[in-house]
């Protein structure tokens, strides 16, 4: 299997695969992953260039390289190593619905104050102000609000958003390392309602998202979801 180049190094784009597998759970925490000459005949490159990639997927903590006992993905600390972020098309799929994505806004701006104060950041930092609808079947599904901290994922400003969600391209692309999550009810203002097919005041289940990698605050987002399509399950 050839990767997807999109412009970048091989070497590159087998390393975001390969960082998606980790985070997806196909290379399980713990777990051997297979060796170089494989992980070459799959990609369909050379041996070289698929050792950059494990080589710097190490440096950045999420592989264990070792002589003779092979290659382990890092189990996290800190946190279960069953929570990852969602992918929204995924969980959309996984029922069985077709998925679809829209983007309705792209813009570079000073966010407002309350926005700041999540992304800890001060007025003259620029962030990425995204603003997106995720269909299930045709019909509104989730409402995502996006800002991403510029200072921090520098190259976010580079992509255009059309083809690839915010929270898609995060995934694939940004390894995080922390996040925090706020959940509560909410009613649909006239703006909301009208982008979700609501009736003014409907219910809306809202989950506030800001995610680390390190130190620095990448991206704060509102993810509002119609009440009658999201519930929570939980299993201690």
């Amino acid at each position: 299997m050839k990767t997807k180049k999109d412009g970048l190094p091989v070497y590159q784009s087998i390393k975001t695969e390969m960082r998606e597998w980790i985070q997806t759970g196909i290379w399980k925490p713990g777990s051997l992953i297979p060796g170089e000459a494989m992980l070459a005949k799959q990609f369909g490159c050379a041996r070289v260039t698929v050792n950059r990639a494990l080589r710097e997927l190490a440096e950045e903590g999420k592989l264990d390289r070792r002589r003779k006992a092979g290659t382990r993905v890092i189990t996290p600390e800190g946190r279960s190593v069953n929570f990852e972020i969602p992918r929204i098309r995924l969980e959309i799929e996984e029922t069985g619905a077709t998925y679809r994505y829209a983007l309705l806004l792209r813009e570079v701006v000073v966010p407002p104050a309350d926005v700041l104060s999540k992304l800890e950041i001060p007025p003259e930092v620029l962030t990425l102000h995204l603003r997106c609808l995720h269909y299930s079947n045709e019909a509104p599904f989730q409402l995502e609000e996006r800002w991403i901290n510029l200072q921090s994922i520098p190259e976010a400003e580079l992509e255009k958003f059309e083809k690839i969600s915010p929270n898609e391209w995060l995934v694939k692309h940004v390894p995080w390392t922390d996040a925090e999550h706020i959940l509560s009810a909410n009613n649909a203002d006239t703006e909301k309602a009208e982008l979700l097919a609501l009736a003014e005041r409907d219910a809306l289940f809202l989950i506030q998202r800001r995610t680390w990698r390190k130190e620095k605050l990448v991206t704060y987002v509102r993810l509002y979801y119609p009440g009658r399509f999201y519930q929570m399950r939980t299993n201690l």
